[in-house]
């Protein structure tokens, strides 16, 4: 499963980042950006009341949900019983990869150097999460890191926006994490759907999806 669920994220290109106040803009978001083409979420453990709102969006067979900033196994493990097809957290820890090897999901795990790529990987990553992407050095730092790690999967997310995120693409990025534009919390409290489908339009016309 692992291996095709990323092949899946290599094709999207991009994974939205629902980070939100509510659970109520985190499934605003998610309706929005799905009726606009999108089909893969990453819910944070931040959202309030996030493994519910994973366990609603698991329903749609149409949708690959997963769970963003996981902080532990215990964590990862409810995510998974309740429908996470993919578990990220923005640091390496060692104790996510057996729930994630034993419900054949893929685990993302968080690096910026040379020694944290290498150490994410022997702790089980099957992606290597760049976070902060844009304050490390940006579309550089990743064609720097895809060089010397050419097999690596590599997903940089924070500060990856519409203007930017296919240059991520061209320097070596297998897919990228975007929150900003397709989650802004002011458009979605404002109601207003068009410029976030617009946000996800963007994406989608970019990525060749």
């Amino acid at each position: 499963m692992p291996h095709e669920l990323l092949e899946i994220f290599r094709n999207a290109r991009v994974i939205p980042v629902v980070r939100t106040r509510s659970i109520q803009a985190a499934a605003t978001a998610v309706a929005w950006l799905r009726d606009a083409g999108l089909r893969i979420f990453e819910i944070t453990m931040t959202v309030p009341e996030a493994t519910g709102l994973i366990r609603a969006l698991a329903r749609d067979p149409a949708l690959i949900v997963g769970a963003g900033t996981v902080p532990d196994a215990a964590t990862a493990t409810a995510c998974l019983d309740v429908g996470a097809k993919f578990i990220v957290a923005p640091w390496i820890d060692p104790s996510l990869a057996a729930p994630c090897q034993d419900a054949g999901a893929v685990l993302m795990l968080g690096a910026v150097t040379p020694t944290e790529v290498r150490a994410a990987l022997a702790a089980g990553a099957d992606v290597v999460k760049i976070f902060p992407a844009s304050s490390v050095g940006g579309p550089g730092h990743i064609k720097a890191l895809a060089s010397v790690f050419p097999g690596v999967a590599f997903c940089p997310t924070g500060g990856v926006e519409l203007a930017n995120f296919a240059a991520y693409l061209d320097a070596g990025a297998a897919f990228v994490g975007m929150g900003g534009a397709l989650v802004d919390e002011r458009r979605i409290a404002a109601g207003d759907r068009d410029a976030i489908q617009a946000a996800a339009r963007a994406v989608l016309g970019q990525s060749g999806a």
